[in-house]
């Protein structure tokens, strides 16, 4: 039988604990299923609002607050009648807002609770490839093809990535496959050149997610045009990185780099155009707490350079950071 949660226990008026007895377990159990059903009849109902026009803004709003603590949501909104089309409709709705540019924050915030709503599909295992196959990312692209840096549409960009990145979160070459389909590198270079910090970290995750299938790797690597798009990217953040680090930012770009190293055309190529402040120990400082992107650095100038520079960035430091 179930054990009662903290927030349910009984304890006694005088300071003592109460002796639990079967008939209070058993309280205990109907009492949180009561709190189970009640939580899921909520949900419900703010499902069935959201296909209502004037209670959907509440609606998307509770839900988006909620949605952890609503098990299941993701097959509740996929499965509910309309409610996936009154998502949307309020995604469509603010396109006119994108050029010229003209997106309130009330608009920003309210299509971003939608757009976390649309996040929570592409996280669930039932709903994921549902998700994928009714391409309902390709709604969201739009919003990574501004460049308003306005907090409005950044917070816009943030939120499209957000779920981009839950859907490669989990590897699946499904999910890569449909990407790789459409225009989602090219979109995550633009924000990872104008974005904000933390907009420019979910972007490069997604593309390191990509780079780490193995049909990612080789489709970035096909052609010298798409690789060194990719490659000029990542060398003109390191420089900007150079000047206002980002341990975090810096973690998925070498990872990307590693990553481009383990094929050999990519490979070679990385021996000319790889940043020599990789090379020459600037982010020795920064990386010095961060051990996993330490090795993955080391691994990478090995990589392109056989062990001879590695030799010379651990004489510089890095092998002492290594050691403690």
């Amino acid at each position: 039988m179930a054990n009662l949660p903290p927030s349910l226990s009984i304890s006694s008026s005088f300071g003592g604990s109460a002796p639990s007895s079967p008939a209070a377990a058993g309280s205990g159990s109907a009492t949180t299923q009561v709190t189970k059903d009640r939580k899921m009849a909520s949900a419900e109902q703010l499902v069935l609002d959201l296909c209502d026009p004037e209670l959907r803004e509440n609606a998307l709003l509770d839900l988006s607050k909620k949605r952890e603590i609503f098990q299941d949501l993701a097959p509740l909104l996929w499965n509910s009648y309309g409610t996936i089309a009154a998502l949307l409709q309020e995604i469509v709705s603010i396109y006119p807002a994108l050029s010229p540019p003209t997106l309130s924050p009330a608009a920003s915030n309210r299509v971003c609770n939608a757009l976390a709503l649309l996040q929570c599909v592409a996280s669930h295992p039932d709903t994921r490839i549902l998700f994928l196959n009714a391409h309902i990312p390709l709604y969201l692209y739009p919003f990574l093809n501004t460049t308003s840096k306005t907090r409005p549409f950044e917070y816009l960009r943030l939120t499209s990535l957000g779920v981009i990145g839950a859907l490669v979160k989990v590897d699946d070459t499904e999910v890569i496959s449909f990407l790789l389909q459409t225009e989602i590198i090219p979109l995550c270079l633009r924000t990872m050149e104008m974005g904000s910090e933390l907009s420019k970290t979910v972007a490069t995750f997604i593309v390191q997610k990509i780079l780490l299938d193995d049909i990612g790797l080789q489709y970035i690597c096909a052609t010298a045009e798409r690789f060194f798009a990719v490659g000029s990217v990542l060398a003109n953040m390191v420089v900007s990185l150079a000047e206002q680090p980002s341990t975090r930012l810096l973690k998925h770009i070498i990872r990307c780099y590693l990553r481009l190293s383990d094929n050999p055309r990519a490979c070679g190529a990385l021996r000319t155009c790889l940043p020599e402040m990789l090379r020459d120990g600037t982010f020795n400082n920064c990386l010095r707490d961060d051990a996993a992107t330490r090795r993955w650095l080391q691994q990478l100038l090995h990589n392109v350079s056989g062990g001879n520079l590695v030799a010379s960035i651990q004489a510089g430091g890095l092998d002492h950071m290594m050691a403690n």
